[in-house]
């Protein structure tokens, strides 16, 4: 199912007499191809979660449409939009076992999509192995576990056969293992049963790990979409490039003279096609490359070791941020009794911006 946001908008209004309304999501357009998973990205606050209320119905637009394939749901009521919501705190039936949680959705249908005894059984069965619960559905939800809990929710938004999945931060309450896993199988499913699905997280590795493509948005206005390799290597803004990746973007202040890139009285790489301005400089944290000539000079803090690689800790006067972060390869030797450490950059890992304005400056190749 095709899923088609034009120009939705919503404003709340403040409590607070006298002053301005609240613009939780601000002329938001987007089309999420059938079949596809969407992430909606972005720090808390910044509209993601009303943008998915919307959707499902939950909250009407102050402005714009919402399609579903050709069909205008805009005005239509949550229990006829077709869609399963899964919710952060799983809200499943305390009282009920997981067969019955799973039930009961099917239990409520009327009319034409009313099911016999048979048939919901079946289908509860069908999801349940879908999840991989089949062997739960006698316990209650108090004797399963976190993941094993926000399977059943999602077995629960499934059986209906929903035209839209919706899931609201459904890992934000698992342990970092139990995350990795679930993602894992949340994107299982959605590609076994071809469900439109929005993911809505502030979490940039999981949105980045299972989404086709992602929204990247900031105080209810988008500001990147794309595939994620794309948006990470492609940001449109400073906000992108620091949001995405782990550990963050460098950022240093810099200065283009005469073709080349300067940090502090240092000429760092040649940007052709860039006039001569005050720069913001984001440099990704394997753009770094140990090299005893480089043009680049840092003051060694410490080196922190991560297996395969390490994380190499330093500072510069001309950071932005407390620290320089540089991911290099386990096997290249670091003399930790330094303090100096000197690196060349790679070119494509290095990124400018306005120094006002933050916005993305390009640069020839």
């Amino acid at each position: 199912m095709k899923l088609v946001l034009e120009n939705i908008t919503k404003v709340f209004p403040n409590r607070n007499k006298g002053e301005e309304d609240v613009v939780a999501v601000n002329n938001f357009s987007f089309e999420i191809p059938d079949g596809k998973l969407v992430g909606l990205l972005g720090p808390s606050g910044c509209g993601k979660s009303t943008t998915l209320y919307m959707i499902c119905g939950l909250q009407k637009p102050s402005g714009g449409k919402i399609f579903f394939g050709e069909e205008d749901v805009t005005n239509l009521p949550p229990e006829h939009r077709g869609v399963g919501l899964v919710f952060q705190n799983y809200a499943l039936y305390p009282h009920m076992t997981v067969r019955q949680n799973i039930l009961y959705p099917l239990q409520n249908l009327k009319g034409d999509d009313k099911l016999s005894k048979e048939e919901m059984l079946k289908r509860t069965l069908e999801v349940a192995k879908l999840v991989q619960i089949d062997n739960l559905l006698d316990r209650k939800p108090s004797e399963l576990s976190g993941g094993q809990q926000q399977r059943v929710a999602i077995a629960r938004a499934l059986v209906k056969m929903p035209r839209v999945l919706l899931l609201d931060e459904p890992l934000s309450n698992l342990d970092a293992r139990l995350r990795l896993q679930t993602r894992e199988e949340i994107r299982r499913i959605q590609k076994e049963t071809g469900i439109t699905t929005v993911f809505v997280t502030h979490d940039q590795e999981e949105a980045m790990s299972i989404s086709d493509m992602i929204v990247v948005m900031k105080l209810g206005i988008v500001q990147q979409i794309g595939q994620p390799q794309r948006v990470y290597d492609d940001p449109a803004n400073l906000f992108v490039a620091k949001f995405l990746g782990t550990p963050p973007i460098n950022v240093l202040k810099g200065e283009v003279r005469g073709g080349m890139l300067f940090i502090g009285e240092e000429a760092i790489l040649p940007v052709k096609g860039v006039a001569d301005q005050p720069v913001t400089v984001g440099i990704r944290p394997e753009g770094f490359v140990l090299d005893e000539r480089g043009p680049l000079h840092c003051q060694l803090s410490g080196v922190e070791v991560m297996g395969r690689d390490v994380s190499v800790v330093a500072t510069h006067e001309a950071s932005l941020n407390p620290v320089i972060r540089s991911i290099i390869s386990a096997e290249s030797g670091v003399d930790t009794t330094a303090q100096e450490i000197r690196y060349s950059l790679k070119p494509h890992k290095v990124l400018l911006f306005h120094a006002e304005t933050e916005e993305r400056i390009p640069v020839e190749v």
